[in-house]
């Protein structure tokens, strides 16, 4: 990012310092090179905290209608800001000239390399955010693979191999590999397991900490999820993913559990 803005100051000196020395010989007041580079560099260095200005407002604000709502609302201040001060320099190098009318006339330009800068800004930000889902969906495919090892493995020592879950009117035994899923039911916790399902007097925390943390985990305030029966792991527009399970059905992990997720397995 400093890298295209260093880029992007060279690049905008160089051509306005070219025009500006063509405009100055026109009007029989020529300027040469080292001035020339020198007045549009002041020009365009000053537009460097307004770049500022519009990244602190999206990482503090998103990249959504609050931060472009609110790096508009500094635009109103740094616009004319930068048309005064580019007008003074202007009136330092070449002389001369109504004040008020130089700002005037630096006014659209003014406008049209903020709405640049704010352009610019908010790529960076969705670059940056998608990089970094990129990567946390690239830990969770990992957990998964990781997860289905772990289930053909022998399971930690205390964790129980069978669970007594109340089915109907009778109590039968339900390996724990085979559940796919275990949801809070008030006192009780419904566990799913080929296509059927049944209850136990538990609460998802005690099973939490009873179940390896390499197969289940938590991804919903009401659900605990078997990683190795993960079929598919979608990532959503809102940085959430949604979990196909291997029976069809899908639970949606928010941000705050996709980082404990990940978080509990170490990633």
């Amino acid at each position: 990012m400093w890298a295209f803005t260093g880029y992007s100051w060279l690049a905008t000196t160089l051509c306005a310092a070219w025009f500006a020395r063509r405009s100055a010989a026109g009007r029989g007041a020529p300027v040469d090179v080292a001035a020339s580079l020198l007045w549009q560099g002041a020009i365009y260095a000053a537009w460097l905290p307004a770049a500022g200005i519009v990244w602190l407002a999206l990482r503090r604000f998103g990249a959504g209608a609050r931060g472009v709502a609110a790096a508009l609302a500094a635009g109103l201040v740094v616009m004319p800001a930068e048309a005064v001060v580019a007008s003074l320099i202007d009136r330092a190098f070449a002389g001369g000239g109504d004040l008020a009318g130089r700002i005037l006339a630096r006014m659209p330009v003014c406008a049209l390399l903020y709405t640049a800068i704010l352009a610019v800004g908010l790529a960076a930000v969705h670059h940056r955010r998608a990089a970094e889902a990129r990567a946390r969906n690239a830990l969770l495919e990992t957990a998964l693979a990781e997860a289905r090892t772990a289930q053909a493995s022998p399971g930690p020592e205390r964790q129980p191999e069978r669970l007594m879950v109340t089915a109907g009117a009778r109590r039968v035994p339900v390996e724990v590999a085979a559940v796919e899923a275990f949801e809070a039911a008030g006192n009780y916790v419904v566990a799913r397991w080929d296509g059927r399902e049944g209850l136990l007097r538990a609460t998802l925390q005690g099973l939490e900490a009873e179940l390896d943390p390499r197969r289940f985990a938590r991804v919903h305030r009401s659900a605990l999820v078997n990683l190795a029966r993960v079929r598919e792991a979608r990532p959503l527009s809102d940085g959430s993913w949604r979990l196909l399970l291997e029976s069809g059905a899908e639970v949606v992990t928010s941000r705050t559990y996709r980082d404990d997720v990940l978080k509990r397995l170490g990633r």
